[in-house]
């Protein structure tokens, strides 16, 4: 009897693709005879590459090797080779609705994300808003499979299992880890303005950390040139803090990194997710968007989500929606203190637990 072997597809962006981990893990768990190859974008090969025995990775160049019509198909001819028996598309975008098209004439068995487009309209809209939680991208991509008759429970931890990463894998610089200190991850941009905490207002945050704890480390994550500029007026003033891209050349090695943190601070975005798969704790700002569109890191609680409420949160399901108001309230009247009381609640539960471990 010919073995199932599943071709799992999602392009977009890091953070969606980070997401896809825990269900991709769970899946090779649970039918451990079953080859899964998941299709993305090159970035992705750090995720899936050594997630498990039965996982395979497949990258796809949208922009060059396999641009338009002609690189799909010539994809297509590259997949179809694999002989894949089932597709799950967990993305359900032009690109991947053509891909499982010439699946579906070639009489595969094919199941799309659902992405509950009326109840997200209704989430963002300004007048008669309901604020409730819609399914998590982490239930989505779980109902996908359940449609191809795989019927899968949630059970990760951790990219690095029930370990941390391996430190001495990064420069001097980064470490060693001292018992006296606290590690904290700020991560202060975010790919909207929607999304961004005021820097001003970051600072502070930092600020009011160091005071109630001076032995504490900051590692800031992000690159381009605004981060540039802003890390390294922060690294001058405070010299508490490294800025990681400056000493990182992966992410792998941020995700090692990102293991050893006692807290994560950080937008909606891409490092809220990263730091989720190495089983960090995160204090997530919110403003133009919200955690119930489905987006919270895996496995993150609620009660370290910081956001206020205002009559036109959330206006938008990505934060690229031009601000309503004109201000970004949501974020601009944020307190500082709503942030660093939250990483001090933290970094002492961390306290207390590893006291009475010992």
């Amino acid at each position: 009897m010919k073995k199932d072997h599943l071709l799992i597809i999602r392009f977009s962006a890091l953070g969606d693709v980070a997401m896809a981990v825990p269900v991709v893990y769970s899946l090779a768990q649970a039918y451990p005879q079953m080859r899964i190859t998941v299709l993305s974008r090159p970035f992705a090969r750090t995720f899936f590459e050594d997630l498990a025995p039965n996982v395979y990775f497949m990258e796809a160049d949208l922009k060059k090797e396999y641009h338009g019509i002609k690189g799909l198909n010539t994809l297509y001819r590259r997949l179809s080779a694999k002989k894949f028996t089932k597709v799950a598309d967990f993305h359900h975008v032009l690109r991947s609705e053509y891909l499982c098209a010439r699946f579906l004439l070639g009489r595969y068995r094919v199941a799309h994300i659902h992405k509950n487009r009326s109840r997200r309209k209704h989430l963002t809209k300004f007048y008669n808003k309901r604020l409730s939680q819609l399914p998590t991208s982490f239930q989505n991509y779980l109902d996908v499979l359940k449609r191809l008759g795989y019927d899968v429970k949630l059970d990760f931890r951790s990219v690095f299992g029930d370990e941390k990463g391996n430190l001495n894998l990064l420069p001097a610089a980064v470490g060693p880890k001292k018992n006296f200190e606290h590690w904290v991850g700020v991560a202060p941009f975010a790919a909207h303005e929607g999304k961004i905490y005021p820097a001003r207002l970051m600072k502070q945050v930092m600020e009011q950390v160091l005071k109630r704890y001076p032995n504490t480390r900051i590692f800031l994550f992000g690159r381009g040139e605004k981060e540039e500029e802003l890390f390294a007026q922060w690294c001058s003033e405070m010299p508490q803090c490294l800025f990681v891209a400056n000493h990182l050349e992966s992410m792998q090695q941020e995700l090692i990194l990102m293991s050893h943190l006692d807290v994560m601070v950080s937008m909606d975005s891409a490092n809220m997710h990263l730091a989720s798969l190495t089983d960090t704790p995160v204090v997530s700002v919110w403003g133009a968007t919200h955690p119930y569109a489905g987006f919270l890191g895996w496995n993150q609680s609620e009660n370290n989500v910081v956001q206020i409420d205002l009559p036109c949160r959330p206006c938008s399901i990505y934060g690229n929606k031009p601000c309503m108001r004109g201000d970004f309230a949501c974020m601009k009247n944020i307190p500082p203190e709503m942030i660093s009381d939250r990483v001090a609640y933290l970094l002492e539960k961390k306290h207390l637990q590893e006291t009475q471990e010992k």
